[in-house]
């Protein structure tokens, strides 16, 4: 029997685990993010599905990107300088709404990626082949930025 065309392989719970991860380092993720543009989401999701054994080719990572470039760039982008910018001139409240209102930013983004995701055929990788797989799914991300994972390394040290 055929699976529908539709069917989702991954749902919006993918996020919180995401979220888990960003949380144990997450200046670790900010200065990757202001050292080399690397999105953030996009490389929580990448290192997700490297634990998930669900590999993605250099093309899908391409394209997962240009999903968000413009919403980025356009909105995402300068509100968060805005609110870094407005930082130094806002009680903590005013600050905290900010960030509140950044999140639910992020979120479209995450929701734009998961649609995205949802629809690119990447392949399952045996358990056995998981541990060491080449090149992963976050090595093909940040060599869009010119980068190995040797990056991920220094900025943890």
């Amino acid at each position: 029997m055929s699976q529908p065309l539709n069917r989702q392989k991954f749902s919006h719970t993918i996020w919180h685990n995401c979220e888990q991860s960003y949380s144990i380092n997450p200046i670790f993720y900010i200065n990757l993010q202001d050292s080399y543009h690397v999105n953030i989401n996009i490389l929580l999701l990448a290192q997700y599905l490297d634990e998930q054994c669900y590999m993605l080719t250099q093309q899908h990572w391409e394209t997962l990107t240009k999903v968000i470039e413009q919403w980025e760039a356009s909105v995402l982008q300068p509100y968060r300088g805005l609110r870094r910018i407005a930082k130094a001139h806002l009680n903590s409240d005013e600050y905290q709404k900010m960030l509140e209102v950044e999140l639910i930013m992020e979120r479209k983004s995450q929701y734009m990626l998961l649609h995205k995701l949802n629809l690119l055929d990447g392949k399952i990788i045996d358990a056995d082949d998981c541990d060491n797989p080449e090149p992963t799914n976050t090595q093909h991300y940040l060599s869009l930025f010119g980068l190995d994972k040797s990056v991920m390394a220094e900025l943890t040290s």
